[in-house]
């Protein structure tokens, strides 16, 4: 909804003070089909061509969700710390070994069944099993396992963010297919150089919007798409770092009451519960 409003107010001034100032918005729409298939065509064979099949993949799925309200919200973390605590707890009361059937099949697991959102999520139940099966086999220490948990979250941090480099390279490249859509524009002016200065005029306008098309796509729509994108990603990065330090904090002794909030230092001070909140809701559910 933001990005729709943002995009209304941008291209409303944007143009809206072209026309107040006495500017023919006639010329600007009579050349825009075509200065947009030049810019947008040539912009979108080279993203084609710049980028990886899976980062192409990676792009059309991410980019839906700019126009959606984040998942990773206060309600979201309060769950994700519930479920860990209750995880924890039945591991420290009853043994490590009395989580693994939860572990090995997550989806009949009444912990993981109380809180659906999140069981649904496959990526944070596989992370976040994966590393509790490692905890009940008893192989590897706390050092081994955080290397690992960093590892992947590295790994995860630079898939999500191959779309977010890959779009701010389009951006980067429209202000150049504008001037190479004027240079066309102007190609084409000098081919008819003997009509009237007021044909000549009309076409001299109509090459200059492809230079104002580009620069518009790149800094008013492509770039600040790409910095959205690039936000979320962090988002989705955070969550499975609260889960790395709650993990960790328990395999390093501390009771689950101490291991979530070790968990809850670590995200955004924006969807970071309180002390206070936290408990409440871990005694609650």
């Amino acid at each position: 909804m933001f990005v729709i409003i943002g995009y209304l107010v941008a291209l409303g001034c944007i143009f809206g003070g072209y026309i107040i100032h006495g500017g023919n918005i006639d010329v600007v729409l009579h050349a825009l089909p075509i200065e947009l298939m030049v810019i947008g065509g040539g912009a979108l064979g080279a993203f084609v061509v710049n980028n990886q099949p899976k980062v192409l993949k990676g792009t059309l799925k991410m980019l839906p969700q700019a126009f959606k309200g984040s998942k990773y919200t206060k309600a979201r973390y309060l769950e994700l710390m519930a479920l860990l605590y209750d995880i924890l707890q039945k591991a420290r009361k009853d043994g490590l070994m009395s989580i693994e059937k939860d572990v090995e099949s997550p989806a009949e697991s009444p912990l993981f069944q109380k809180y659906p959102k999140l069981g649904s999520d496959h990526h944070i139940v596989e992370f976040m099993t994966d590393y509790l099966r490692m905890m009940v086999s008893g192989n590897l220490n706390a050092h081994e396992i955080e290397s690992l948990m960093e590892s992947e979250i590295e790994t995860h941090h630079a898939e999500s963010h191959a779309p977010v480099a890959a779009i701010a390279r389009l951006a980067g490249g429209l202000p150049a297919f504008g001037i190479v859509a004027a240079v066309l524009g102007v190609v084409n002016t000098m081919g008819s150089v003997g009509q009237p200065p007021a044909v000549l005029g009309a076409m001299i306008g109509s090459a200059l919007v492809g230079t104002f098309l580009g620069i518009l796509l790149a800094y008013g729509i492509v770039e600040p798409l790409g910095g959205l994108l690039e936000q979320k990603a962090e988002d989705s990065t955070k969550e499975l770092q609260c889960i790395k330090s709650t993990l960790l904090a328990s395999m390093q002794g501390y009771n689950p009451t101490t291991a979530i909030e070790f968990g809850r230092k670590v995200l955004f001070t924006t969807e970071r519960p309180s002390f206070t909140e936290l408990e409440a809701y871990v005694k609650k559910k």
